[in-house]
């Protein structure tokens, strides 16, 4: 495991949490075998990890015309954009295992347009680089874009608020130089045994 601090704030000790915080992240170490760090770095504030993980959640696991694999690329190619370590190797994990392809992860985060994907997908991950770099300049024409790819106005709101919302993700897993799991790294890669 790794030396390094989970995060430059302070982490709270599980017993101290509110009830409702300390069942949600023993929840995750049971289904994962491990507490994600950024569940640990966000309980510092308790009131904005119960908004963080609500608007993640509704984003996230919701159905809709985007795949979860397809949410987690524009978590990746988001997070690649903004540097964000944290997101890049906890989402792409994520995103290795959702797509069974231990490599994808590592296309979409260094270069997306180089990617194994479908053109589809290069046009939702060109939007989404869009609105994480240049929100201001989003136009009619690159939702027309979309929509000759068969997106619904519906998906192109998951797109851009995925892109808002993990951008937001990105600035605060540098304010407090979150570091992303040892566990992470490996996930998706090698087949278990």
């Amino acid at each position: 495991m790794s030396d390094h601090p989970i995060s430059r704030f302070p982490i709270p000790d599980l017993n101290d949490l509110p009830e409702d915080i300390r069942d949600r992240i023993l929840a995750v170490q049971e289904k994962s075998g491990f507490v994600p760090n950024v569940f640990l770095a966000l309980a510092h504030r308790p009131d904005e990890f119960r908004a963080f993980f609500a608007y993640h959640d509704a984003l996230m696991e919701k159905p809709g015309g985007l795949t979860k694999g397809e949410r987690e690329m524009i978590v990746v190619a988001t997070s690649g954009l903004n540097q964000c370590l944290y997101c890049v190797v906890a989402h792409g994990a994520i995103l290795r295992i959702r797509e069974k392809n231990p490599i994808l992860a590592d296309q979409v985060a260094t270069n997306y347009r180089k990617a194994d994907i479908a053109p589809r997908q290069n046009a939702m991950l060109d939007f989404a680089a869009k609105v994480s770099l240049q929100a201001y300049d989003v136009s009619d024409a690159d939702i027309e874009v979309l929509h000759e790819y068969g997106f619904s106005d519906e998906d192109i709101w998951d797109i851009g608020a995925i892109t808002a919302f993990f951008s937001l993700s990105n600035r605060m897993a540098h304010l407090t130089n979150m570091r992303p799991n040892d566990e992470f790294y490996l996930m998706g890669r090698i087949a278990k045994k």
